[in-house]
């Protein structure tokens, strides 16, 4: 089973940057795309960006396109949001998640099949 770790959340001001990443470990196969989500208080979780591990293709947010990029590192098996521009309506837990098999379905919470436990970016205006 993957497990996955998120890291480098934290206070931001507006128009600051943050970077996170997700650490995956556990089975040896290759899942297929792996996702960003958040969840501010009060709200449902959404979907930010995602990318396939093979060709890095890449999918964003319309309210993130622009001012935030996914990458991977397929050696360390890790994945990084790179996110610039912050605004205060970035605050949220963000979390890191893996679809192990091809899906068309890139922004759909229950297309994945893996979490991590999430990390708390804040950013204040």
């Amino acid at each position: 089973q993957e497990q996955l770790v998120e890291s480098g959340g934290g206070l931001a001001q507006a128009g600051g940057s943050l970077r996170l990443s997700c650490a995956t470990s556990g089975s040896t196969f290759r899942t297929y795309r792996m996702g960003w989500f958040r969840q501010a208080p009060g709200k449902e979780r959404e979907f930010v960006a995602a990318i396939t591990w093979s060709g890095g293709n890449t999918y964003y947010a319309n309210s993130v396109k622009g001012r935030f990029t996914v990458s991977r590192d397929n050696a360390k098996k890790t994945v990084y949001l790179q996110m610039n521009s912050l605004k205060a309506e970035d605050t949220a837990v963000y979390y890191c998640a893996a679809q192990r098999y091809y899906s068309a379905f890139y922004s759909r919470l229950n297309e994945y099949d893996y979490w991590g436990q999430g990390t708390q970016v804040t950013v204040s205006s």
